[in-house]
């Protein structure tokens, strides 16, 4: 059953946030991860705004929790610490 990332990001670096959507990349797609939604644009209904929202589709909520928790996924989001605030869930889908 697929999986998906959901990242509600709000950038404070541009450039440390840069190096890490592209370090960030490869281990996603090593886990067979799929970008529905990067970045585009959006209308918040409810809740909290954040200026970035990403979707991942994965091929099952595992891919998805060990791609966050692999060793290359980690360095990436070294330059995404100090650069943004982030919400991520994974919720499997129906």
């Amino acid at each position: 059953m697929p999986a998906y990332w959901i990242a509600h990001v709000n950038v404070m670096d541009e450039e440390s946030y840069a190096k890490y959507a592209k370090a960030a990349t490869e281990p996603i797609l090593a886990h067979g991860g799929k970008f529905l939604a990067r970045g585009g644009r959006f209308v918040q209904l409810e809740g909290n705004e954040r200026a970035r929202n990403v979707v991942i589709e994965f091929p099952t909520l595992e891919n998805a929790e060990a791609c966050y928790r692999s060793d290359a996924y980690q360095a990436a989001l070294e330059f995404a610490r100090d650069a943004s605030v982030r919400d991520l869930m994974v919720v499997e889908g129906a």
